[in-house]
């Protein structure tokens, strides 16, 4: 992995050895690194020491499309660090586990991963979760145990703000474990109420999921769209695995309104209301959501035409700086970055930069959790795909950027960005 001026040049050492970097991939997961590389018998160089990095993120299910996308840009980075090699002949390997139940991301799945993520020693830092309502689960125990945790997209208020970031550090109020690549919930509901009435949209009837993310997303959107002038026409709340959204869309269709603002995930709902608003006398209404609605198309199908959606991230696609990673990405993934690779990539480069760090720092020895964790909190400039990242005191990025899509023919198109500072 490059840092700083390094990535460049690790971009052009990757092209030149993609096939090492093929193996370098596999390598990775833990499932494929019990093995020593070293050849057997006398004379044999040891195995290099291991250290783990655990990934928490929904990897089957209605988010996996997601979850596997992001996955990839964290193992990128990885495998690029321990191809320019480590302080102290380290090897990193990855513990890979998925937080999905039944097809959807589980605060409970969440939190038995980190405890068997806390369990391993060799783990000294963790990616993820994906989802807000499971970063929410997990940092109690995170944070108690001074684990770092590094989420490329977990974007709810409360994780890292007020009195519920202090409720989730109470068991250790003096540390904070938990950072983000992304920006927050606020951010990306305050943005989608202006791109909404820019659009000419001024009636809005708001659904939300009543989880963390998705009620964080939706309270936002409502205040400041009714604050910029626009009218808001109702507010509820589905239950938990609804299927059936024909009787509520059918109530708010008599509302008549311009839009319909979803705050929740493809799986917890958005994919099956887009679909069912077609038969409901809304299909020529829009329909909007944040960050968890990216793939709603593989829900919803061609009737996810005319979803808007913010990314609390950047189209990486626009950025000079994500060139060498787009690149890299699909010459070993072949296929195009996912919504969060970019982020998932600079969340694992932080990691790795600490780590590298702490190495140092114990004179090439293993480095311990408070070590690697008193790194990433002094993350100053680490340069990635999505622009140099350092953190506030809160444990979140200070120079976030957001962007909008729509789903035109099945497929994400581009239509905005904002940098926010």
């Amino acid at each position: 992995m490059a840092r700083g001026a390094g990535q460049s040049r690790m971009a052009m050492h990757l092209s030149r050895k993609f096939r090492a970097l093929a193996a370098l991939l596999c390598a990775a997961s833990v499932a494929a690194c019990s093995h020593s590389t070293s050849a057997p018998g006398a004379g044999a160089s040891p195995a290099p020491a291991v250290i783990k990095i655990g990934i928490d993120l929904p990897l089957s299910g209605a988010d996996a499309s997601v979850g596997r996308s992001t996955l990839n840009g964290m193992l990128l980075a990885i495998a690029q660090a321990n191809a320019k090699g480590l302080p102290g002949k380290f090897k990193l390997e990855t513990m890979q586990l998925d937080d999905a139940v039944q097809g959807v991301h589980s605060p409970e799945q969440g939190v038995s991963n980190v405890k068997t993520m806390i369990a391993d020693p060799s783990v000294l830092a963790m990616l993820g979760p994906y989802n807000s309502n499971v970063a929410s689960a997990e940092i109690p125990v995170t944070n108690g145990a001074g684990l770092a945790q590094i989420s490329p997209s977990a974007v709810s208020d409360g994780l890292t703000l007020g009195a519920d970031a202090a409720t989730l550090r109470r068991d250790n109020p003096a540390q904070n474990a938990f950072f983000r690549v992304c920006t927050t919930d606020s951010r990306q509901g305050s943005a989608a109420a202006a791109f909404a009435l820019k659009f000419g949209w001024k009636k809005a009837y708001i659904i939300d999921d009543d989880e963390t993310y998705g009620l964080d997303l939706a309270n936002v959107f409502e205040h400041d769209f009714a604050a910029k002038g626009g009218t808001i026409l109702g507010h509820d709340h589905i239950a938990k695995n609804t299927q059936d959204f024909k009787s509520l869309l059918t109530k708010i269709a008599a509302t008549k309104p311009d839009l319909i603002f979803f705050g929740g995930t493809t799986s917890t709902g958005a994919g099956l209301i887009r679909q069912q608003m077609f038969d409901t006398g809304l299909g020529k209404v829009a329909f909007m959501g944040g960050d968890g609605i990216p793939d709603i198309a593989t829900v919803a199908g061609p009737r996810a035409d005319g979803t808007y959606y913010t990314l609390a991230a950047p189209n990486a696609q626009k950025l000079p700086s994500a060139q060498a990673f787009i690149k890299a990405y699909e010459a070993a993934y072949h296929k195009p970055i996912g919504p969060y690779s970019a982020n998932a990539y600079a969340a694992a480069q932080v990691a790795t930069v600490a780590i590298e760090h702490a190495i140092v720092a114990a004179k090439d020895a293993m480095p311990t959790r408070a070590q690697v964790l008193a790194q990433v909190a002094k993350t100053t400039d680490v340069r990635t795909p999505i622009g140099p990242i350092s953190f506030d005191a809160n444990g979140d990025v200070r120079q976030p950027v957001l962007s909008l899509y729509t789903i035109k023919n099945g497929k994400p198109v581009f239509l905005d960005q904002i940098n926010l500072k």
